[in-house]
């Protein structure tokens, strides 16, 4: 079975003229940056084969991008043959994301897609904090719900939902949230057939790759990146996790060469 996982991670990001040096002289300038950054969505995907009880890692790519350059993205893959999707089955995993689920309906449209079962289960909590605050009753509600949903039951979730009477304004705002988000999702949360035909559950797999690939190295304390410098390591970290690092190298020295004649 080929698992997808598509997903977004922020990165630090800064303006290109951060990169200008700033007025007066050396050692009285103000310790104050004259701009400001701003956390840039590092949109991504990976790809994996699960084969029992081993996990095999395909393919990663991550980049600072918009939902529209993602779908390119994942098209200039396709078209190169590096997903093996027309060899077994195909299963989407991710999260509630308007934006990633219209480019799997657009590229994937006969892969088995599936609600993480974790994001799914934090609109139950945020409905509970809201409605009870930590009162006991708020917990046990929660434990059921949590049950009713990994039973595939999720009718009977947006049911008790519609009976409930709201505690205050604001547990009315997040039950209707909670509702319209299960009711949109209904069709990739029946999670018992789903676990008896051998699909994940979780979108562990990119909430790995995010970790691993962009926040390890672009996440660090004080760092800041220009778009054009994250795009390059994130481009490297793919290819390090791909096993294409050579590859990369090669090409880059073919470039010079080409350059230098």
């Amino acid at each position: 079975m080929v698992v997808l996982g598509i997903d977004g991670a922020y990165v630090p990001t800064r303006p290109d003229r951060a990169r200008e040096s700033r007025p007066g002289p050396r050692g009285k300038r103000a310790k104050r940056a004259l701009w400001r950054g701003q956390g840039r969505d590092a949109k991504g995907f990976r790809c994996s084969l699960l084969d029992g009880e081993r996990i095999v890692h395909l393919l990663s790519g991550h980049q600072v991008q918009t939902e529209e350059q993602l779908g390119e993205a994942r098209v200039q893959v396709n078209k190169a043959g590096l997903m093996p999707e027309d060899h077994g089955r195909l299963c989407v995993v991710a999260e509630g994301a308007e934006w990633i689920w219209q480019h799997v309906k657009a590229l994937f449209p006969h892969a088995c897609q599936v609600l993480d079962y974790d994001h799914c289960a934090q609109y139950v909590h945020h409905i509970a904090q809201a409605q009870d605050g930590t009162a006991w009753q708020g917990r046990e509600w929660v434990e059921a719900t949590r049950t009713r949903l990994y039973l595939g039951t999720v009718s009977a979730v947006l049911g008790g939902l519609r009976r409930m009477q709201p505690t205050s304004d604001e547990a009315a705002r997040v039950m209707t949230n909670g509702w319209e988000y299960l009711d949109e999702h209904r069709g990739r949360t029946h999670y018992r057939p789903l676990r008896r035909r051998g699909y994940p559950l979780g979108s562990g797999g990119i909430e790995s790759s995010n970790k691993f690939i962009g926040h390890v190295r672009l996440k660090r304390s004080g760092a800041w990146w220009s778009e054009a410098n994250s795009h390059q390591m994130l481009a490297l970290r793919c290819a390090k996790y791909n096993g294409t690092l050579d590859q990369v190298f090669v090409r880059y020295q073919q470039r010079l060469r080409e350059t230098s004649e």
